[in-house]
């Protein structure tokens, strides 16, 4: 993750929300290994290894925030009849199946990155707009049905 990633401000809030929450818990979990820590033999103390072992995981999820907030560039939609970072587009396949996703460089449900494959084919159309989506497994049309800002 060495460029810039592209966030609209509620997107970098989002990121700079969790950071905070989950530095937030470094004192509990500090607290937690002196405690497991006070259960003896470290050589045999689940509770020790767990809250290290978690506390290695909150840490690591920090440092890639912590980047990802200092690497970002915040954008506007500029255009909410484009599809670009920040907007939520409903599209139609081939069946006439209609599906909505957010474009987002932050993972969530119903978010869609703009450099994966349907983020990717789907950025800059226009509503109305077909376009060919290649996939690993398959190639598809979608129309964009419309969009708006997230």
């Amino acid at each position: 993750m060495s460029e810039h990633e592209h966030l609209t401000r509620k997107q970098y809030d989002e990121l700079q929300g969790e950071l905070a929450e989950l530095e937030a818990k470094r004192p509990a979990m500090v607290q937690a290994i002196k405690t497991a820590r006070e259960f003896g033999d470290l050589s045999e103390n689940f509770e020790y290894h767990a809250a290290k072992n978690e506390q290695g995981l909150l840490e690591a999820r920090i440092r890639t925030l912590k980047h990802r907030v200092d690497m970002a560039t915040i954008v506007e939609v500029a255009d909410d009849h484009v599809v670009s970072v920040g907007t939520v587009v409903e599209f139609s396949d081939a069946t006439g199946k209609v599906m909505t996703i957010e474009i987002s460089n932050v993972t969530k449900p119903g978010a869609v990155s703009p450099s994966a494959p349907l983020g990717a084919a789907l950025m800059g159309a226009r509503e109305g707009d077909e376009v060919e989506v290649t996939a690993p497994r398959s190639t598809w049309t979608a129309r964009i049905v419309s969009i708006r800002t997230a």
